[in-house]
């Protein structure tokens, strides 16, 4: 809340409207969807589980598409996906991920809830506009980085037992600063003409998980990390994968071929059609970019 108020106070001329609620609640969802032209649905379930994931992503979106249907004034619904549910088994172009790339047919096998709860959402949001008409706009931000999100990205590699496995090598990472995201997702509310279409947010000069591993350490801290070649991590993902089948998920199938398809195969990525379809650009650079960012690691540090 303190976040909302201080942005509502640095916008004296704007109407800001705060309505708290829970949207697992029908009542509180048509009270925040009452007389509203364009939702632009952010809310998404914490938890690791599946049934949890299930339903603060899925059911609260039926909720909210349900009150939405009983209103009359609602001209764009903007779901905000992500590119956890591309599958990047198969794509239509060598290596390249946009829009035209499938997404999981069976994402409960990735072992993610969070992709397993917005493959489902999305499904949810594409039906209601099939069978009720309600004028929807996928948006899929790739990686959002910036002050508040500190974390180094799973795309990059996964720190255990003190060490950093640096699993990305030199695939590009598909990052987008906050305020770019931010930005893509009002257009995808306003534009006119973009309904039952899907977004894909990445900036531009995108680095590759090498350099940014680097940049991290000289700009926030030093940490001792191991290279993993690509043909190690898919073996050690498929022999994971084989052992949980094998004793019945004694061990979670958490590292499996689709996760390493989704994180660390090589691939680039396309930010065409949000460009040319929204008059979308990304207003801050990669370099200014991550200078908030490790700024904001930095000072998160000092205060740890």
């Amino acid at each position: 809340m303190a976040t909302l108020d201080a942005l509502a106070g640095r916008h004296r001329g704007a109407r800001i409207q705060l309505v708290k609620g829970n949207l697992l609640s029908r009542e509180d969802c048509a009270v925040a969807t009452r007389d509203v032209a364009v939702i632009f649905h952010l809310a998404v379930g914490g938890g690791k589980s599946f049934p949890e994931a299930f339903m603060n992503s899925v059911i609260t979106t039926r909720n909210l598409l349900e009150a939405s249907l009983r209103e009359t004034c609602l001209r764009r619904f903007v779901n905000i996906s992500s590119f956890a549910v591309y599958s990047n088994t198969q794509k239509p172009r060598w290596r390249l991920l946009d829009e035209s790339c499938p997404v999981e047919t069976r994402p409960e096998l990735r072992g993610e809830a969070y992709c397993f709860a917005k493959v489902k959402q999305d499904e949810l949001v594409t039906e209601y506009g099939r069978r009720f008409g309600i004028p929807y706009v996928i948006v899929r931000p790739g990686y959002v980085y910036g002050p508040g999100h500190e974390e180094i990205s799973a795309r990059v590699g996964i720190g255990t037992f003190g060490v950093f496995l640096h699993l990305g090598g030199w695939n590009t990472l598909p990052f987008t600063y906050v305020d770019n995201c931010a930005e893509a997702i009002a257009l995808a509310g306003l534009k006119k003409g973009v309904e039952g279409k899907v977004f894909n947010v990445v900036d531009d000069e995108l680095p590759s998980s090498r350099r940014f591993l680097r940049l991290y350490k000289q700009n926030v801290r030093r940490f001792a990390s191991i290279g993993v070649p690509r043909v190690v991590s898919y073996a050690v993902c498929c022999l994971w994968e084989m052992y949980s089948k094998w004793s019945d998920e004694q061990l979670p199938p958490v590292f499996n071929r689709r996760r390493w398809h989704a994180y660390w195969k090589k691939t680039r990525y396309s930010n065409e059609r949000t460009k040319a379809q929204l008059g979308w650009t990304p207003k801050v650079s990669m370099e200014e970019g991550f200078r908030r960012y490790f700024e904001s690691c930095q000072a998160r540090a000092r205060h740890a």
